[in-house]
């Protein structure tokens, strides 16, 4: 039997990490719990996690700092928990490479069921629902290997993604020279529609973006579509 998924929960509220702990070790999940970031340092060095759950608004260090921290220790994927409407903290986690966000307070099964999505996007295992078909993908100098979830720039050298820029780079690149809106992505990555004020699609992008040096307001490769959306400009060829 394979092991079960380590998940790192932190959060200052004991009584949420306590209850979330309980419910996700019912669903399958094995589960070690920090209350800041002096402890989840600790907690870090002692065990291996495939998915961290990270609270923004911590005491003393905040979530921000975390984050910033794991990314120098791993491409762990980082679902992070924000107060309801805080927008601006959402979106510099995003900035930072956050897989997913859950509003508080939220519904233990819907943020089991994000946890479940991203784990499933960052393992090499196939989602058993659909089994892709798994091949190289070329597109303006650049490489993408489906199989090992590989990006490789012109020079040969492999650029890391997190498990939603993987993910949005292969949606686009599916359907390459086709205009993708903000909900058809949405739709895509997270299986929702974005709401009217909801930057995440366009902080995912200019994440992209900066990875496939395709900065600045005259972007060559993904543009944008006033009021449309986005489109991947190249063509690709499938090997």
């Amino acid at each position: 039997m394979s092991p079960l998924p380590h998940i790192l929960i932190i959060d200052d509220d004991r009584e949420i990490r306590d209850l979330l702990a309980r419910f996700l070790e019912r669903n399958e999940l094995r589960v070690t719990t920090a209350r800041d970031g002096h402890e989840a340092r600790r907690r870090w060095a002692e065990g291996h996690y495939q998915l961290v759950i990270l609270d923004l608004m911590l005491p003393g260090e905040s979530g921000l700092d975390i984050s910033r921290w794991l990314r120098t220790q791993a491409n762990v994927p980082i679902v992070m928990l924000t107060a309801m409407g805080d927008d601006t903290d959402r979106i510099i986690g995003l900035e930072l490479g956050a897989d997913d966000y859950v509003p508080k307070p939220f519904n233990p099964r819907e943020l089991l069921a994000r946890i479940r999505a991203v784990l499933r996007r960052a393992s090499d295992t196939p989602d058993p629902r659909s089994v892709p078909v798994l091949h190289t993908l070329r597109f303006a100098g650049w490489e993408l290997d489906t199989g090992r979830r590989r990006l490789l720039n012109p020079e040969g050298v492999e650029v890391p993604l997190t498990g939603g820029e993987y993910d949005l780079l292969l949606a686009l690149l599916e359907r390459a020279n086709r205009v993708m809106t903000r909900d058809m992505l949405f739709d895509l990555l997270r299986g929702r529609q974005a709401g009217p004020f909801d930057r995440a699609i366009d902080v995912a992008i200019s994440r992209l973006r900066r990875k496939l040096e395709d900065n600045g307001r005259n972007a060559q490769l993904i543009k944008t579509v006033r009021g449309g959306g986005y489109v991947l400009a190249s063509e690709v060829e499938r090997h």
